[in-house]
């Protein structure tokens, strides 16, 4: 039987009774690729569409749908038609769309043929995911910036990826003997040295043109024994062009899908000024400082289409191409920082431009601002309603207008009010580090069961991937995001879209770490266990209310539970899978 190309377009009108409680919105309109091999069957249209009626493109005439429901996770659909080309008998469509409107599944039936149907949404564009302009435009005030609500999409997210890529992707080279999580909650501002050790031996590859710069540090004896004393960082920027040729949006933008993140942060310009799309700004001290290929548009149409959000990170603060160090201190950021008016005007003026040509989802800045931001803020929101603020638009984060914080290797304590995302690398710096084997990087186990544990406190988690010279993923980066996506395929429901729980911790009788979140309509709780389970009886503690079911996500079959107390004692009957966490839906009512 002949397999056709499939792609997939749903959408579903709900209006919910006068005086009934809202129900949740259902999934827009959408196009949805099939995954993997196509359908089979003698169809030869390209798109089924299902909204107030369905249809499978030409061959089968629109009608009504028999059943569309939207919960809070995912939106149900249910399709007949009696007769069309290429089928025996009437055809039925029965579907899912859930995973932030993202994943379609499904089965599509008529005689003889019954087809596992599984797509990913392909339509999301800068329309389908730019919000309504606001009644109201936001002016450059505080008072007007508080009205901006922190956007329901961002809080559901929960995990996202960075990007650090750049000329720095050549010498590729830092040390690793410095734990950053040692020093960034505050030694950094301790006398008398003020982190000089940390900046002499710092562990980030994207520094290396102020490290080089440092007298007597590791890493200007490796650069002159490599390339020459006189051998300037920015020599390195033809080798970085010419491997930087082989990249593919499209490589990057699938391996992230696949992760199953939600949105990606790129580093548009980092702290040695080099920017990665063909600006118009003039730059005031180096002309042409940055790259003829539009990394940053070219990403960013890749990721929208398979239905991520964009964001954009820009060094507003440090810029070496302007004002060289070294950074050898905290305290030399009040002196490396440009602060002339051509740089204030260049700063902005490219922020500006980004917004403009990109329409981000995220500002995300670092170091500081030269400038007033309060008007650029104005101005992104205007742009982009639903788009987010960083906190480091000031040298102390948080200082000014912000939508939330971003602590860098840093573990929260407890569940946090304010809305936070926790941006790290999976080893000890961002970009690509030759000197970072497989074993310095943290393992797939340590890295799903700190997601686990920032969503639990009200965080999101901004996972930094640093791409080689030549744009290709390490190996060892790219297995721990199919190991992350792979957990987040079973157990996203327990991630995605939750809230924290009246409490973050606990522990199981012998004493395995376990984290809860709860679902935004307060109907389930999930214990997530970060450990091992076995066959029997498990037990966690405190947990302080007895369940109306158990379950444990990938399974089918409810978990019998008890009560002692305010400990909840689970019976799994076999031995689930090995996985870094387990993650158990407890319901609530």
């Amino acid at each position: 039987m002949p397999r056709r190309s499939l792609a997939l377009a749903l959408g579903i009108v709900l209006a919910a009774p006068r005086g009934a409680p809202a129900r949740p919105a259902p999934c827009p309109d959408a196009q949805y690729a099939l995954d993997g091999a196509p359908l089979g069957g003698a169809v030869t249209s390209a798109t089924i569409e299902v909204g107030g009626r369905a249809g499978i493109g030409a061959a089968c005439p629109l009608v009504g749908t028999v059943a569309r429901r939207a919960s809070a996770r995912f939106t149900t659909v249910s399709a007949r038609w009696d007769a069309c080309p290429g089928f025996t008998g009437p055809v039925r469509f029965k579907g899912r769309i859930a995973d932030g409107c993202t994943r379609l599944t499904g089965t599509l039936r008529a005689k003889g043929v019954r087809a596992a149907v599984a797509a990913t949404r392909v339509d999301c564009g800068d329309g389908i995911l730019d919000a309504t302009a606001p009644a109201v435009p936001y002016t450059g005030t505080s008072q007007s910036l508080a009205t901006h609500a922190l956007p329901r999409w961002f809080d559901d997210a929960k995990f996202g990826i960075m990007i650090h890529w750049g000329i720095f992707d050549v010498p590729a080279w830092a040390e690793t003997v410095i734990d950053p999580a040692d020093w960034l909650g505050g030694q950094l501002l301790q006398p008398p040295d003020y982190g000089r050790e940390f900046f002499t031996h710092i562990p980030y590859v994207e520094w290396y043109a102020n490290t080089i710069l440092i007298d007597g540090s590791p890493a200007q004896q490796h650069h002159a024994e490599t390339y020459g004393a006189d051998f300037p960082y920015e020599n390195f920027r033809p080798l970085f062009e010419s491997a930087a040729g082989a990249w593919s949006p499209d490589v990057w933008a699938d391996a992230f899908r696949a992760t199953r993140a939600r949105y990606v942060v790129l580093v548009t310009k980092h702290h040695d000024g080099f920017a990665l799309w063909p600006t118009a700004v003039a730059h005031p001290t180096r002309p042409g400082w940055h790259y003829a290929r539009d990394v940053v548009g070219e990403l960013s149409q890749a990721v929208r289409q398979r239905c991520m959000r964009m964001g954009l990170y820009y060094s507003g603060g440090f810029d070496w191409s302007v004002k060289p160090g070294p950074v050898e201190t905290a305290l030399d950021a009040l002196t490396v920082m440009p602060t002339t008016p051509e740089y204030v005007a260049y700063a902005d003026a490219q922020w500006r431009e980004l917004i403009a040509r990109y329409h981000p989802a995220v500002l995300w800045n670092d170091i500081g601002y030269p400038a007033d931001p309060l008007p650029l803020f104005a101005a992104f929101y205007n742009a982009v309603p639903d788009g987010v603020i960083n906190d480091r638009f000031t040298l102390i984060p948080g200082q000014t207008h912000h939508d939330y914080s971003t602590p860098e290797f840093t573990v929260l304590q407890d569940i946090s009010a304010e809305k936070f995302e926790t941006v790290r690398g999976m080893g000890r710096g961002f970009g690509y580090n030759q000197n970072e084997g497989d074993a310095d990087l943290d393992s797939a186990e340590t890295l799903v069961r700190l997601l686990v544990d920032v969503v639990s406190k009200n965080g999101n988690l901004l996972l930094n991937v640093g791409p080689k010279a030549d744009g290709s993923i390490p190996s060892e980066q790219m297995s721990r995001l199919e190991a992350i996506g792979a957990w987040l395929d079973v157990n996203g429901a327990a991630i995605f879209g939750t809230r924290p729980w009246s409490r973050a911790a606990g522990v199981t009788a012998d004493a395995t770490p376990v984290r809860f979140t709860a679902a935004a309509d307060g109907r389930t709780v999930y214990a997530i266990v970060l450990g091992s389970v076995g066959a029997g009886d498990l037990t966690l503690k405190d947990v302080g209310f007895r369940p109306k079911a158990v379950r444990l996500l990938g399974a089918s079959a409810r978990v019998p539970a008890s009560v002692s107390g305010a400990d909840l004692r689970l019976t799994l009957r076999a031995a689930p899978l090995a996985a870094p966490a387990y993650a158990f839906a407890l319901t609530v009512r």
